[in-house]
């Protein structure tokens, strides 16, 4: 199963995200939507426009948004 972690590095909850896939010890990709204008074109395909991260998806959907209820809008729209 590819885990890919849609997310910014101004966003703490992807922060925590990050730590609990790590601390499990799960393999998965790390984005940044805020440097990476192909990723935030993926996300906002997943999310339908406009989206908060971070994001979780597993082989192509969307399995968590957020974390512990809490997320981080995503201002910058893809070109």
């Amino acid at each position: 199963m590819l885990l890919e972690l849609y997310g910014s590095r101004s966003c703490p909850y992807t922060a925590e995200l990050r730590d609990e896939l790590q601390w499990r010890r799960e393999e998965f990709v790390e984005y940044d939507v805020e440097r990476d204008v192909d990723a935030l074109a993926r996300l906002a395909a997943f999310c339908g426009g406009a989206c908060s991260v971070p994001v979780l998806v597993a082989d192509g959907r969307v399995v968590q948004m957020g974390y512990g209820g809490r997320s981080c809008f995503v201002a910058a729209q893809p070109q």
